[in-house]
């Protein structure tokens, strides 16, 4: 029997959008002069920047609703679903690590970690997967509610602060120096896409995983409300927590979930409603290709030395006396996604899709 699913066209457009904002966000030319707009905040705080990460994992609940969930519903044996979704999982976090070592390897100062943004996606991909293929959609929407209340009510007994926070505490006892940041002298660390903070993560999937079931029936109006709701309720969260992507706090879960619900109905009405160009679909359709090529990319560039040299012949030499040295700093991003969008490009016409 045939499980075939519906393949929507914003999705893939909103996804390939949000992966090169991912690479504009992750590549400027300069680190030290980064536009606000595209620099994620120090600590509290919300910027454009910081809207991109979650997006993305919104989508992935998306995707498992239309893509798992459907096959599901439509009786499709969930024994070898539940096989794939853990093997495609592994391979994602499996890609994320080899990234990491990679990276170890060739750039100067850098240090192996073990968390990062790919891991951080195969984990919730692996769990929104099974719940996906085991759990009913009531029940996937209060754990959603759940994770948050519970990991909002940790934050709030520990507290927030930077390194003594309780996230932070967890990511320095399991991680040591393969976190982000740690500092062996106090034994305090920090990661981004640490263990706990990734609870709150899976919530923001799985909201995903509810606007997509929404999308599927053709629910836009709900969409819209979603979107409403949890924009409030992110804004009125914030008394309690601040917005804050390191420890993916409540407020900023259903802030950038509200964001996300809006951009997904805006995208649908556009896209496969009005007949829109689907722009960013060749992003969209090779994501984790774009996404660990351009990182793979940017090791080797650095390695030998093409990096900055270019940066500095290209961009830097003659941008910086005439404009200052932020706008060649984001020139060179704008570039480096359009490089990208050139070889997305291609594989798409040639129809070559790399599936991790």
């Amino acid at each position: 029997m045939s499980h075939a699913t519906t393949r929507y066209a914003s999705v893939d457009a909103l996804r390939g959008i949000t992966v090169a904002a991912m690479l504009l966000v992750n590549d400027p030319g300069d680190w030290s002069h980064v536009w606000p707009l595209l620099e994620h905040a120090e600590w509290n705080g919300c910027t454009f920047a910081d809207l991109v990460f979650p997006l993305f994992l919104f989508i992935v609940g998306v995707s498992v609703s239309l893509a798992i969930v459907s096959r599901v519903e439509a009786g499709a044996p969930r024994a070898p679903l539940q096989r794939a979704t853990i093997r495609r999982a592994l391979r994602i976090v499996g890609l994320g690590l080899a990234l990491n070592l990679l990276a170890w390897l060739t750039i100067p100062g850098a240090h192996f970690r073990i968390p990062g943004v790919l891991q951080r996606i195969g984990l919730c991909f692996a769990v929104a997967g099974t719940l996906a293929i085991h759990v009913r959609p009531r029940t996937r929407d209060l754990l959603g509610v759940g994770l948050l209340v519970v990991y909002g009510g940790l934050l709030l007994m520990d507290g927030m602060a930077p390194w003594s926070n309780l996230p932070s505490r967890v990511d320095a006892f399991v991680f040591g120096g393969t976190a982000y940041q740690f500092d062996p002298l106090t034994g305090r660390g920090h990661d981004p896409e640490g263990l706990l903070s990734t609870l709150p993560a899976l919530a923001t999937v799985l909201m995903g995983m509810r606007a997509g079931a929404w999308l599927a029936r053709g629910q836009v109006r709900r969409l819209w409300v979603g979107a409403l709701v949890l924009l409030v309720a992110g804004g009125l969260a914030q008394g309690l927590w601040p917005f804050n992507k390191n420890l993916w706090t409540p407020s900023y879960a259903l802030w950038t979930g509200g964001w996300s619900f809006a951009l997904l109905a805006l995208a649908h009405t556009l896209v496969d409603r009005r007949g829109w160009p689907p722009l960013g679909r060749a992003f969209g359709v090779n994501a984790i290709a774009a996404y660990a090529g351009s990182g793979l990319m940017v090791c080797l560039m650095i390695a030998l030395g093409a990096w900055g040299a270019l940066y500095r012949v290209a961009f830097a030499s003659w941008m910086t006396p005439l404009f200052g040295p932020y706008v060649p700093s984001a020139a060179w991003g704008v570039a480096f996604v359009a490089v990208w969008w050139g070889v997305v490009r291609w594989m798409d016409r040639r129809r070559i899709y790399l599936k991790v």
